[in-house]
């Protein structure tokens, strides 16, 4: 229902303006132009979603990955239905992650620019800062450097810091009567100068195309625009992906189920054999050490086609499972195959009451320490998928936010937090609580809010929630 209500964008009155007097294209139909068969992953849908606001997402852009004549891209698409597309501090933050997508696994970086610029009542949340909005351009010029494409339509209003984007980037095409791009719009030269100048003057397609340059390209339309860019990308000398000629195995047993099989807690005792054998083409699982540190499940298989190395929860994380981790990471790392974590925190032991005990622990916390090491050092892609809770110093083994995995993904059932708030001393029901029992109660509610999933994702602590049954799609 998140989702739905997202796709729609802006108010019904805001869309109306958009597409009837601005005679503009909706975001995802330039997106179905651009990409082949108008296909594509989104990146953190929900991200704003319960920000203060305003009743819509805020984020004011539309990130994802998609292909682009056989050639996978990432874009960052702008909604002037949201806020006139205008910037706020999360929608630098989805701007920035998007970047660092393209840079992890330089991918060709497009821009679709129809914004209002920076949001000014909240400058101070998104200008002066290294992570705030200069980054972007900062990240263009690397990227550049780095010899990863970056190409741009402006398909609305470029203000402001916006207007860098498109003059930064290898190629731009700008469309006729919609696209303008400016520092200071007609009002700010009126407030200044006292100059009545329209935008088509001071910053439109002709202008930009025939005087300033800072337009490669100039489109009579929206059409002739994105099939401008896709023309653009098939001279930059790109590998395109090949087709498979084969379709990859589909599992034995149908990824529908995982719908029934994504677990509320980890109090019941679900082997995570029963999840992957609903991942894996053909259900094939090739396990590794099997019968020792039965807590962690490793081994490889494929997806889709590709082969990964899968490191997935199956109970509390052990001295044993832990070691056994540490060595598959490894090996994967030697191997050069990409990563799957599972993840799903089991409780955490209760505290040693003796010496023995004390040194059980203490040889866990080292088993993790190393498992720890060696997930940050694989140099392969790591992908997570929090299948169910990530809790504690588990989050961190298992690939967390933290440990910069090349992309983080939740199943709606997901909680995140440092501790789970099932685990803390119950409060009796009736109401006449003590001090210590008021504030336990308001802490396990405000711990229970900012756990959930969804939660989590409007804040872009990962790239987005995704159905259980799309698991292997994504």
């Amino acid at each position: 229902e998140l989702l739905e209500r997202v796709k729609k964008g802006g108010e019904e009155n805001a869309i109306l303006r958009h597409t009837q007097h601005n005679k503009k294209l909706l975001v995802r139909e330039r997106l179905r132009l651009l990409l082949d068969h108008g296909d594509f992953l989104e990146l953190s849908p929900l991200a704003g979603l319960d920000m203060p606001y305003g009743d819509v997402p805020a984020a004011g852009c539309l990130t994802g990955i998609g292909k682009i004549c056989g050639v996978w891209c990432v874009f960052i698409a702008s909604d002037a239905t949201v806020k006139g597309g205008t910037m706020y501090p999360i929608g630098v933050k989805k701007q920035l992650r998007a970047q660092e997508i393209a840079m992890e696994n330089r991918l060709l970086s497009v821009h679709l620019m129809d914004s209002g610029g920076a949001f000014l009542p909240l400058q101070s949340e998104l200008f002066p800062d290294k992570l705030h909005g200069g980054r972007v351009f900062y990240n263009e010029a690397i990227m550049s450097a780095m010899g990863i494409p970056q190409v741009a339509v402006v398909c609305g209003s470029c203000v402001a810091g916006a207007a860098y984007v498109p003059t930064m980037a290898e190629e731009s095409v700008i469309v006729d009567k919609i696209g303008t791009l400016f520092l200071a719009g007609p009002p700010l030269v009126k407030a200044a100068t006292g100059e009545d100048v329209s935008p088509e003057d001071l910053g439109g397609a002709r202008l930009h195309s025939q005087v300033s340059g800072c337009s490669d390209h100039f489109a009579p339309s929206e059409e002739e625009a994105y099939e401008c860019i896709r023309n653009v990308v098939s001279t930059l000398n790109c590998d395109p992906v090949l087709e498979e000629d084969r379709e990859p195995d589909s599992p034995l047993y149908s990824p529908e189920e995982l719908l029934g099989l994504a677990p509320l807690d980890y109090g019941c005792s679900l082997p995570v054999k029963l999840i992957l054998s609903r991942l894996v083409d053909g259900s094939r699982f090739q396990e590794f050490k099997a019968n020792f540190g039965t807590t962690l499940v490793t081994g490889f298989g494929h997806v889709e086609g590709h082969l990964v190395g899968i490191v997935a929860s199956n109970g509390e994380l052990a001295h044993d499972a832990a070691l056994k981790g540490s060595h598959f990471v490894q090996l994967c790392g030697q191997r050069g195959i990409p990563i799957l974590f599972l993840q799903n925190t089991a409780p955490q032991p209760a505290g040693p009451a003796s010496i023995s005990q004390a040194e059980a622990h203490s040889n866990r916390l080292k088993a993790q320490a190393s498992m720890m090491a060696a997930v940050v050092c694989a140099a392969v892609p790591k992908i997570t998928i929090v299948i169910g809770g990530c809790f504690g110093s588990d989050s961190y083994v298992m690939c967390g936010r933290s440990f910069s995995p090349n992309f983080l993904f939740l199943w709606p059932n997901a909680r995140v937090a440092l501790v789970d708030s099932q685990r803390f001393p119950t409060v009796s029901p009736a109401g006449d609580w003590t001090g210590e029992e008021l504030e336990l109660k308001q802490l396990k509610a405000k711990l229970e809010k900012e756990s959930s999933a969804f939660y989590s994702s409007s804040r872009l602590w990962d790239d987005g929630i995704i159905l259980p049954q799309d698991t292997r799609k994504v």
